[in-house]
């Protein structure tokens, strides 16, 4: 499969060369950018947007920083161009120095918008679970390759399973015991975080594939909110009002409801993971992992059956009914389109298998 084009995150408009970039900030206000380019370097700069900035003196102390920059500089120099310009007591209020950075660098199409690329969306087939796991990082490395657009994948699975992070201990995060008395297949990730215990119709667990430029300039900790912004979106139009608990929960008032786990390659490519508990056997789970009270000391619980919030409960839907609007809002806002798995991508997993993520060596890296 081949990449559909990817257009520019700006426009040239016909005035002669003038760049133009927009980012609107998670949760906060829309910044636009119009410049052009002189030999190399930034000219006749223009932030613009529905921000709010106080003092009025401190929007063409930002222009003057930008004015001058070269084209090549990084997301983190334009921001700390635009921070050491700022009168003292400035206040930027639904917008940042990196979000300059970021519409700035799209206007150069350095850095990239969701409709800057055609997305695909694969629905849920059932897989082993190491097979799920090899895929993450055969289309990862697909999709920065450019052999594959970028790609929401929906998994599913039958056998019980753990999947731990990357740099997990299997000693530290799993009971023994439990693992044997309940027949857990044990996998390990390539993206980091914490231990998922899946049973099959217990969770929804989703992979998003995507280039690193859709991320440029945006913070790792930003990048989590910015890439399951759908997410939200589509919970609440299942009824359920979610939110982020830094870095990577997903949670309503009622407790926690998933986790987000990324990995960036070296190839561009970039792996957005979460999984959302959707009807949980906490009894089961606790005899599985061993979830200390260190963990649980941030999470303002003592009780790890207390933590995990099925969607279930909360909606009374069916995990099928509330995949499915997942995929109606990801496709609606982002005009995907479907697509499967190819029997290339489906070998070049199961070999991944076979040589890395089925081996003792790749479990036990972390002992």
């Amino acid at each position: 499969m081949t990449s559909h084009p990817v257009a520019a995150a700006s426009s040239t408009d016909d005035d002669g060369g003038r760049h133009h970039g927009e980012y609107k900030v998670p949760g906060g206000k829309l910044v636009v950018a119009d410049f052009d380019v002189v030999d190399g370097v930034l000219a006749n700069v223009s932030l613009s947007g529905d921000f709010f900035l106080e003092p009025d003196e401190a929007l063409p102390e930002i222009n003057r920083a930008l004015t001058g920059l070269p084209v090549d500089a990084g997301a983190a120099d334009i921001a700390d161009a635009v921070t050491a310009a700022l009168p003292e007591g400035t206040v930027l209020f639904g917008f940042s120095a990196d979000a300059v950075a970021v519409t700035v660098r799209r206007a150069l199409a350095k850095a990239t918008g969701w409709a800057d690329h055609h997305w695909n969306i694969i629905a849920p087939s059932v897989l082993p679970t190491h097979v799920n796991v090899a895929l993450d990082e055969v289309l990862t490395e697909e999709v920065g390759a450019g052999r594959r657009n970028p790609t929401l994948r929906f998994w599913d699975w039958e056998e019980p399973s753990v999947v731990i992070g990357s740099f997990q201990s299997v000693r530290n995060e799993l009971h023994p015991e439990g693992v044997a008395r309940h027949g857990i297949s044990v996998v390990r990730r390539i993206s980091g975080g914490g231990a998922m215990f899946m049973e099959a119709g217990n969770c929804i667990t989703y992979s998003l594939y995507l280039p690193q430029t859709l991320v440029d300039g945006i913070s790792f900790a930003d990048s989590y909110r910015f890439l399951d912004a759908w997410v939200m979106a589509a919970l609440e139009k299942v009824g359920i009002s979610a939110f982020y608990v830094p870095l990577n929960d997903i949670a309503t008032e009622h407790g926690k409801i998933g986790g987000a786990a990324q990995k960036r390659l070296a190839n561009g490519g970039m792996l957005h993971h979460v999984t959302m508990s959707y009807d949980i056997d906490a009894e089961k789970m606790v005899e599985v992992l061993r979830i200390g009270k260190e963990k649980l000391s941030d999470k303002g619980t003592t009780s790890a059956k207390k933590r995990v919030d099925p969607l279930r409960r909360q909606t009374g839907m069916t995990r099928a009914e509330i995949v499915a609007a997942m995929m109606d809002v990801f496709a609606e806002r982002y005009d995907a389109t479907p697509s499967v798995l190819t029997d290339a991508e489906l070998e070049a997993a199961r070999r991944r298998v076979e040589s890395k993520f089925g081996t003792a060596e790749w479990l036990h890296r972390v002992p």
